[in-house]
Formats: structure tokens, sequence, C-alpha cells
């Protein structure tokens, strides 16, 4: 075993170093559970009872941390969160971790902001976990898309607009972005990127590139169903000089397609992020 990951393991929990590795058929379980968007009541049902019941809950940095409320007074409670170029813990120690705990004899909460299997690594986590004999389970949760989806009344489709959504990753690997731009740029679409915003100025050029329609509505959304949500909207030739502006924090969803103009709700929320930038509402 990663002795870092035992050495998190008896730092985190005081009584760790009395756990000693248990036969298999006393190895816990781990859930993974999706914490959903940003509000903490958009949870699911399951989720809420397996946070009740966990022996330790294993977190990242976009879970509401109202959600680890509902632990019981024993529960480890073990932060992994990660930022850009800012990672707590790797995510190959992080499976482990999530491994040792079940070894352990530990019932485990994995909670992951949105859905653990969109860009959420859950395919990393259980893949490991079943090769450790370790039994797990998989709680969805809402992932950010929908999520911002309904917080600012944008439909992902629409018998007018949209006949297919597509959810694109606009994170770096290894300093590349494995966009599908094809796919991006699909007619009568609407496209979601994840993880972008830093990259917003390239991928809007991209596109514009492959011949996008310099008017395309384009919707960049901060902090969606939470307190402090923020929109900001414009069309893909426009948005990354708007956001200059008005530069919104992280985590935020980009979105991309004629369903954006669908009703005029988004453009109420705009207005009033606008007005929260006074030298732009004045301009």
């Amino acid at each position: 075993m990663n002795n870092n990951i035992l050495t998190l393991v008896k730092t985190t929990n005081p009584d760790a170093a009395s756990l000693k590795p248990v036969d298999k058929a006393l190895f816990g379980q781990v859930h993974l559970v999706g914490a959903g968007p940003g509000d903490a009541e958009l949870i699911t049902v399951k989720a809420m009872r397996l946070l009740q019941e966990a022996d330790a809950i294993v977190y990242d940095r976009l879970a509401n941390p109202e959600l680890l409320e509902y632990a019981r007074e024993r529960c480890d409670l073990i932060y992994v969160g990660k930022k850009k170029d800012q990672h707590s813990l790797p995510q190959e120690q992080i499976c482990e971790l999530l491994a040792v705990l079940a070894r352990c004899g530990k019932n485990v909460v994995r909670l992951k902001g949105g859905d653990n299997f969109i860009f959420g690594r859950g395919g990393e986590e259980v893949d490991h976990l079943n090769k450790q004999g370790v039994e797990c389970s998989v709680v969805p949760g809402i992932t950010a898309a929908i999520g911002c989806a309904a917080a600012t009344q944008i439909p992902l489709t629409h018998r007018d607009h949209a006949h297919a959504v597509t959810f694109i990753t606009g994170h770096r690997q290894n300093g590349q972005m494995y966009i599908n731009w094809d796919l991006a740029l699909q007619k009568d679409s609407t496209v979601v990127f994840y993880m972008g915003l830093s990259n917003l100025d390239e991928i809007t050029s991209q596109l514009l590139q492959r011949g996008c329609p310099a008017d395309k509505p384009f919707a960049v959304v901060a902090q969606g169903t939470s307190n402090n949500q923020q929109v900001v909207l414009g069309t893909i030739s426009d948005i990354a000089e708007r956001l200059k502006s008005m530069p919104l924090p992280s985590p935020a969803l980009l979105m991309m397609g004629d369903v954006i103009k669908a009703n005029g709700y988004a453009q109420q929320l705009a207005d009033q992020t606008m007005a929260s930038y006074p030298a732009v509402a004045q301009a």
C-alpha cells in the first residue's frame, strides 16, 4: 500500500493508527456520490442517506460544504479538492485512498461536484476499486450542464432550435485541448464546454476559424445554481471581450447555441450580473 496514503489516513483520522487491513469479507464499501451543481438542495435522497451513514467522506472542492452537515459526529471528513495547477492529492492517490479506507472496513462516500461520470474521474476510481476487490456503487448527481440550464432557463434541447446537445471538456491535458471541433460545429445543436473558462479565447477563436457564425449566441454561467450565480451573454465573436470587463470566478460553464435566446430569463440574469459591475453598467 502507498505509504503516503496511509500517512494521509492517519493524519486525517485520529483513530486510524489502530486500523489494520481486514479480511476481504470485512471490507467496507465505497459509494461514488454526485453532489450536484452547487445548490445543496439539489442532491438526491439516496445521496443524503449515504452521507448520513458514512464512516468517511472524501470530498472535492466543488461539493457544497453544506452537504457535510449530514455527516455523523465521528465521520472522517477528508478533503481532496483540486484547482488549476493546485491538487491537494494526485488522482492516483485519491483512488488508493478510497481503497485503503474500504480495506480498513470503512463505509466511504466519495463526494464529487456535479456527477461523477461527467468529467469527474469516476470511471478511473471505479476501475481502481474493482481491481482492488472493493465493492462500490455510483449515485448520480445533477451535472453542471443540467443544473445551469435549469437555473438560467436555457433549454439544452428545443424543438425549434436544438435537436442534440454535446458536452465537451475545455480543459487542457498535457498542455493540449482534445476537442472534436466538427462535433462542436454541428448544426441545430447546443454545445456545453466544461472547465473551459481559462481557454475561452482559444475555444472561440478556433470555432470562428472553422466557420462558426460570428453571431452564434454564447453564454457563460459562473457558480451556477448557487446564490452567487453570475451570467454573461454575448456571441461567439464578442463573449471573450465581454468577460475582460466582467471577469467571472470559477467554476464556470460555457454554453453555445440558438437555445440561449429561446426566452428572456437568461437575459434578465445577465442584466443583473452587469449591474454588479458598475463601470460596465454605466458605459
